[in-house]
């Protein structure tokens, strides 16, 4: 066997190659000595000082022993962490493909940037995407298509027991928090908000002063860590929370269970981004990280939760209450669900966060592998509540990589209400993608506590083109809905989309998802019978899966077969839904909208 292979302690040999690869490793280091010694012997100050700073360098670097590249490398290897550093800007910027999302892709952030300065959105040539590949997706353009005259698109939220209903926009900025986002950028967007007539959601980061400067309508969410209403311990505070909520600009209040990027896992404010004034408005110490918890204290069942949204609900004088969630572990929300119904007191609005949104501080592992993306996550709650015969009472939000007239357009078909985004506004206020908001060192201002980075965001300017993108997406919305041959987005339906499948063959979205028929779950009748098991499992006491009902369940079923058929007929009168010539053939997604009121 050769000694090479037996040789425990290698000696290199000095051989051609090896002195020839030691040559070249140290061939810079080699470089700015001469640089020094050819300053020494010219006199020349630059010289000595450059040849002088890389030979102290090269010194360094081949004594240090953290990072082996630098001891093989001295000063060459630095070019190396210094590309490494740049490396998302150079990709951004130089290598990265028009279309290639990561996690937006540059002609997605064109077109915020576009329609936030107000400038045109058209492009020429032809479309970029490859219409034929698998997964896309189109909308079916009607022959009665028109411009539509009202494209001030809006919903009112409230149920029974809501004595202050919100009349809001079916595209509204997503949560977003003071500390996670610098003061400029929170009073950007909300004047934004207050000038284009839709709702900012506070995040768990409680209201601060600059939420409050402009006036523009809030949505405050509750975290687990009570930010903003919580006692000395950290646990919710009602009579804080109550001071606050009866104020005339926060519109409803959202208890957050768990959020898309990191489920299942508490909020994350790194310690060098909280300020005292954070701090304050948090009522957290100072010179820590700001860490929520993994779950509420106030309920521990879905009973409670019931009980607590009611609560809220009477501190804040009636004012519209509901919760946001990525969807886990179906059976829990089915819980949730279940608990609802027995005490006959409904959310008035449920918001359901895809695992594919944005975070200031997450790790890898969860944004990557925990949760359940939008669109199955909606779906599963929307099909539930139908299922249920509850989905009239309840509005659905979603919130995820939503930034275009085609992404809201194509969730409301799908059954959704309205649609919130955060890193789009983001965009609209300067955001660039750097991806380093968990580092205190953004290069726009807009995810920094550093004074002096986030003074060049300045507040009018960046308050303009928030108000200006979600004007020209309403108006890319309205373009859509028009194009389909309808009035108003709620109409739309997901037979109105055309989705191309793996093979090549072609799916409206009606017949690709799955959709709950009206009341389904409630005698355990659903046609997908992976909705009955979850609906069984889910016991309204606990958040635990009844696994004893899963059981008797499936041994029920054996025994006795079940009958899970569906009518294919849509009952009730079609010509209801005859909207000026174009017939509509059902209402698949079962949301029971009032269609707008049109001028006879």
């Amino acid at each position: 066997m050769p000694q090479s292979r037996t040789n425990l302690d290698p000696k290199p040999t000095l051989n051609l190659p090896y002195l020839v690869g030691a040559a070249l490793r140290y061939s810079t280091f080699g470089v700015v000595i001469l640089l020094f010694l050819a300053g020494l012997l010219l006199v020349n100050w630059w010289l000595i000082i450059i040849g002088g700073i890389g030979v102290g360098l090269g010194i360094y670097d081949m004594f240090q022993s953290k990072h082996a590249i630098l001891s093989n490398y001295p000063v060459a290897g630095h070019i190396r962490y210094v590309l490494e550093d740049f490396r998302p800007e150079i990709r951004q910027y130089l290598l990265e493909d028009e279309k290639e999302q990561v996690p937006f892709s540059r002609q997605q952030r064109a077109l915020v940037y576009q329609r936030a300065k107000n400038i045109s959105d058209t492009n020429a040539f032809g479309t970029l995407d490859d219409l034929y590949a698998h997964g896309k997706e189109w909308f079916l353009q009607s022959a009665i298509s028109q411009p539509l005259q009202n494209q001030d698109f809006r919903i009112s939220v409230g149920g029974e027991r809501c004595q202050q209903p919100h009349d809001m926009s079916v595209f509204n900025i997503s949560a977003m928090s003071f500390g996670s986002l610098s003061a400029n950028a929170i009073m950007a967007l909300n004047q934004g908000a207050k000038m284009g007539g839709f709702t900012h959601d506070t995040g768990e980061g409680a209201i601060s002063p600059y939420h409050r400067k402009f006036g523009g309508d809030l949505i405050w969410e509750l975290g687990t860590g009570y930010f903003g209403c919580r006692d000395d311990n950290g646990d919710f505070n009602p009579q804080t929370f109550a001071e606050k909520a009866i104020d005339p600009q926060v519109k409803m209040i959202e208890i957050k269970l768990s959020q898309g990027a990191k489920p299942g896992k508490g909020g994350v404010l790194p310690a060098e981004k909280i300020t005292q004034e954070i701090a304050d408005t948090r009522q957290v110490p100072l010179g820590q990280d700001c860490v929520s918890p993994s779950s509420h204290t106030a309920f521990s069942t879905p009973r409670e939760l019931v009980a607590f949204w009611q609560q809220l609900r009477e501190l804040s004088e009636g004012k519209p209450v509901g919760f946001k969630l990525c969807v886990g572990q179906p059976w829990q929300f089915m819980a949730i669900v279940k608990a609802m119904i027995e005490a006959d007191n409904y959310p008035d609005f449920i918001v359901i966060d895809g695992a594919e949104g944005g975070t200031g501080a997450a790790p890898v592992e969860f944004m990557d592998n925990v949760g359940m993306p939008m669109v199955d996550g909606f779906l599963l709650v929307h099909n539930t509540l139908v299922g249920a015969g509850i989905r009239d009472k309840i509005k659905l939000g979603v919130s995820g990589k939503i930034v275009s007239g085609f992404d809201i357009a194509r969730l409301i078909a799908l059954g959704a209400d309205w649609c919130n985004s955060a890193r789009g506004f983001m965009f609209a206020v300067g955001c660039i993608q750097s991806r380093t908001c968990h580092t205190n060192t953004c290069p726009t201002g807009v995810a920094t506590q550093d004074p002096y980075r986030q003074k060049a965001l300045d507040v009018p300017s960046k308050a303009e083109r928030v108000a200006s993108f979600h004007k020209n997406t309403i108006k890319s919305l309205a373009n859509i809905v028009g194009a389909v041959g309808l009035q108003h987005p709620s109409q739309l339906q997901p037979y109105h989309i055309a989705r191309r499948l793996d093979d090549g063959q072609i799916k409206l979205l009606s017949k690709f998802f799955y959709f709950a028929d009206k009341g389904a779950l409630l005698d355990r009748n659903a046609r997908a019978d992976v909705f009955n098991q979850m609906w069984v499992m889910a016991d309204p006491d606990t958040f635990l899966a009844d696994n004893d009902a899963l059981i008797a369940y499936n041994k029920d079923s054996r025994d006795q077969g079940k009958e899970t058929s569906a009518p294919t007929v849509e009952s009730g009168d079609i010509s209801e839904n005859e909207i000026h010539g174009g017939r509509l053939i059902g209402n698949v997604n079962h949301t029971f909208r009032d269609l707008p009121h049109t001028e006879s």
